[in-house]
């Protein structure tokens, strides 16, 4: 071994001296998870339902990396489209799952959950994703993305739930005046109005598989 290796041997042996026994901590965060469960439980067994989904939601994004901003950032600065496409496929999904339950409430002729929440697009949504494209990007996180990154120290990604926060508020406050000038006069465009609820859910399944193709092929041109 010469000079160069045993020099890079000690750093690397005095880095791992360094790093801390992180069990402890996940041993507390589990017991507490657990205990503050039961309590949600016995007050409130919708909130401890809330509680646990939390938990295994913000489990899955940890593992899997799984960000909406590297979705639609990776593929222009590195050219790397899994996380594109890995949303693209949950799109499919929760597609043909929420076609299914609104389905089912129209079906019976029931008021069809979140229709309200089918807002028209107009310049408001091309200036709106031009802004939100721009702070997700610098800030390094989506909603998902930034919850996940605090649980795991980033202290960047506090700063980011703060300003948040206080876009959510501003925009809340302000919405009134974008709905009268912009929002009412967009386009509102539900697939089923138009195709059918088969018809809608093909098309809408036929769109997500052309950008999935797409942006295969351009992972493809840029690696």
């Amino acid at each position: 071994m010469n000079i160069e290796d045993y020099e890079k041997y000690k750093q690397m042996k005095n880095k791992k001296q360094k790093l801390k026994n992180q069990i402890p901590y996940a041993v507390i965060v589990i017991i507490f998870s657990v205990f503050l469960g039961i309590y949600l439980r016995i007050i409130n067994p919708e909130s401890a339902f809330y509680w646990m989904m939390g938990i295994c939601f913000g489990f899955v994004l940890q593992k899997s990396r799984f960000c909406f901003t590297a979705a639609f950032r990776d593929p222009y600065l590195t050219g790397a489209t899994s996380l594109t496409r890995a949303t693209l496929i949950s799109f499919a999904i929760t597609s043909i799952g929420f076609t299914a339950i609104k389905y089912t409430y129209f079906s019976q002729g029931l008021s069809i959950p979140g229709m309200d929440y089918v807002v028209p697009i107009s310049l408001a949504t091309v200036i709106g994703a031009f802004i939100f494209g721009i702070g997700i990007v610098i800030s390094g996180g989506c909603a998902s993305g930034t919850f996940m990154r605090i649980g795991e120290g980033y202290k960047l990604q506090i700063i980011t739930l703060i300003f948040f926060i206080i876009g959510s508020l501003w925009a809340a406050y302000d919405y009134e005046w974008w709905e009268n000038r912009f929002i009412s006069k967009g386009v509102r465009i539900f697939l089923p109005d138009i195709f059918g609820w088969i018809g809608g859910l093909a098309v809408n399944l036929l769109i997500i598989f052309v950008l999935f193709i797409a942006v295969k092929k351009w992972e493809n041109f840029k690696l």
